[in-house]
């Protein structure tokens, strides 16, 4: 994955923290997703598009876009302007409360938004797993916590994140979150490479929130925080 076909579609318009393309670049270098043109990717959590525009550009799969917070009018707009509006399809969907058909994804992607909903435990065997076919992937790139500051989270970065501080968790516990199950092949958590760059990227921007961050960069979020990565491959029939 070249990462500068993307350029011009980074802004602060488009971003929404940390470069989510930056996130996604690494995921799929370190575990490609090489589906067939029918074959269906979720990507859970897609902010302003940028990484469903990615993984259907790179893929060539059919994306559904889900988010939130981004109305699917919005999502749908800059869809059309950048010439992927057949092959993204917009949905603003609760992730607790989704309503696609059981097995319907040859894979799901999730980059910097998991962390908000998923934390509970069981949650990937039950709100996850029913939505993929067998023999499908799973790619998550979140915020989390280095391994050495292991349920510190409240401790460490309540200044920065307040309540939410609890939502960053460290490798182990994440691991312990996404669990086992009958249907899982394999499963790696890993921290990312690209925590640098994909920050640099995010604080360059003119942003209200990326200023806020700039604030706690080097006291809070270089030292304490880091990106985890999380790939689980489901068997296949």
């Amino acid at each position: 994955m070249d990462i500068g076909n993307y350029e011009k579609y980074i802004s602060a318009e488009t971003m929404m923290g940390p470069s989510c393309v930056r996130i996604l670049e690494e995921l799929l270098d370190k575990y490609p997703l090489r589906p067939a043109p029918e074959d269906l990717i979720l990507d859970l959590g897609c902010g302003k598009g940028l990484t469903s525009l990615v993984i259907a550009r790179e893929t060539g799969a059919k994306v559904y876009a889900n988010d939130l917070w981004v109305s699917t009018e919005e999502n749908r707009k800059r869809f059309m302007q950048w010439g992927v509006d057949g092959q993204i399809l917009p949905f603003r969907e609760d992730a607790n409360k989704l309503s696609f058909k059981e097995k319907q994804f040859d894979a799901l992607v999730s980059v910097d938004s998991y962390h908000y909903f998923a934390g509970s435990e069981g949650f990937f065997q039950e709100r996850i797993l029913p939505f993929l076919k067998d023999g499908g992937i799973v790619l998550i790139g979140i915020p989390g916590l280095k391994s050495a500051y292991a349920g510190r989270a409240g401790e460490l970065l309540s200044d920065w994140l307040g309540e939410d501080a609890y939502m960053f968790r460290s490798q182990d516990e994440w691991r312990g979150l996404i669990g086992s199950d009958e249907r899982m092949e394999s499963a790696a958590v890993w921290e990312m490479e690209c925590f640098e760059e994909a920050w640099n990227e995010w604080l360059s921007v003119d942003h209200k929130f990326a200023r806020g961050d700039r604030q706690y960069f080097e006291s809070v979020i270089r030292p304490y925080t880091c990106f985890i990565g999380i790939y689980v491959k489901l068997k296949g029939i």
